[in-house]
């Protein structure tokens, strides 16, 4: 029995500096850039072992001033549309995901913007039931401390956009050679027609079916009301 109670009180004293060390560096970063992610160190270390691949990490952090109102447009109507209406999870597009992949549709998941922000900055890559449950955990903590607007700054600064390139402020430098803040609304919607695979697809050297996704983003950006930050 004694040995029992040891193992509980080291379990118990595991889960409390586990939501001790999340609720503050969710707290922190409500304030702080995100400095890396797991996904920058992961590709760090895939660049490094492979010898035909340049070690390549282009960031730089701006603030919703300085990003062009046409990126968070982009990336909600393409993303995310009912990123002001939900709480972190689009339960209706998991239904239906669901449904399709049980009826051997192969349907991509309905992660959130909320969701993909998480993913990027607090966890790992992949689909074991462990990191689900972790980002379902810290999607309702980012939810519950940050601000609609917040989680955008932070996706818009941390998600990858290219091999080794994160964030918007990068992604706009690397590829159109000028700032955030003067993406076009073509610019911005091309940036988001590849985020399903900007390893395998770029902006300047866009497939058919970028130029398609980009058109149906650029309609969706017109249909859509635009964003509006209730802080």
């Amino acid at each position: 029995m004694k040995f029992v109670r040891r193992i509980f009180r080291f379990l118990l004293k595991v889960l409390l500096w586990f939501f001790a060390l999340s609720i503050g560096l969710v707290i922190i970063y409500r304030f702080v850039p995100v400095p890396i992610t797991p996904l920058m160190v992961i590709r760090l270390v895939e660049q490094a072992a492979d010898e035909d691949r340049k070690i390549k990490l282009k960031k730089d952090w701006v603030s919703m001033e300085e990003i062009s109102k046409n990126a968070p447009q982009a990336v909600y109507a393409s993303e995310d549309q009912k990123f002001l209406e939900h709480s972190g999870f689009d339960f209706e597009a998991m239904k239906k995901a669901w449904e399709g992949n049980q009826q051997g549709k192969n349907i991509k998941g309905a992660s959130t913007i909320t969701q993909q922000t998480v993913k990027n900055v607090f966890l790992w890559q992949g689909r074991n039931y462990l990191r689900k449950g972790l980002e379902a955990y810290f999607t309702v903590l980012v939810e519950l401390i940050w601000s609609k607007e917040r989680i955008m700054e932070v996706y818009l600064n941390v998600i990858e956009m290219g091999d080794g390139i994160y964030g918007i402020e990068a992604a706009s430098q690397e590829f159109y050679k000028k700032p955030a803040a003067n993406l076009s609304r073509a610019e911005a919607a091309m940036i988001a027609a590849v985020l399903p695979n900007p390893i395998r697809w770029s902006p300047t050297r866009p497939t058919n079916y970028n130029r398609q996704r980009q058109a149906w983003i650029m309609k969706q950006m017109n249909n859509l009301s635009p964003l509006e930050w209730g802080n």
